[in-house]
């Protein structure tokens, strides 16, 4: 008898698995609706976040460009110690 059925099963298997695969995918996917918290909050755009960004940097003090001025020489920045200056 099992070898039979066996036979039947496995000459058979796409036409039995596809049906059981769809009530599972179906069982899953409602469940997952049901338990899951569908609610995304909402958060501003990364070009939102820079352009505020910004706009506050220039209100505080628009004269104060710290990004532009260079205490050091860029040639004297990675001197190795031969040729470092001696004080």
């Amino acid at each position: 008898m099992w070898p039979i059925l066996m036979a039947v099963l496995r000459r058979n298997a796409v036409y039995i698995t596809l049906p059981i695969a769809g009530v599972v995918g179906f069982i899953g996917y409602n469940l997952e609706r049901i338990l899951s918290d569908r609610h995304t909050p909402y958060n501003k755009s990364i070009q939102e976040n820079r352009a505020e960004r910004l706009a506050e940097e220039e209100l505080t003090n628009p004269t104060h460009v710290d990004k532009l001025r260079l205490n050091v020489n860029i040639l004297e920045r990675n001197l190795p110690p031969s040729l470092q200056p001696k004080s």
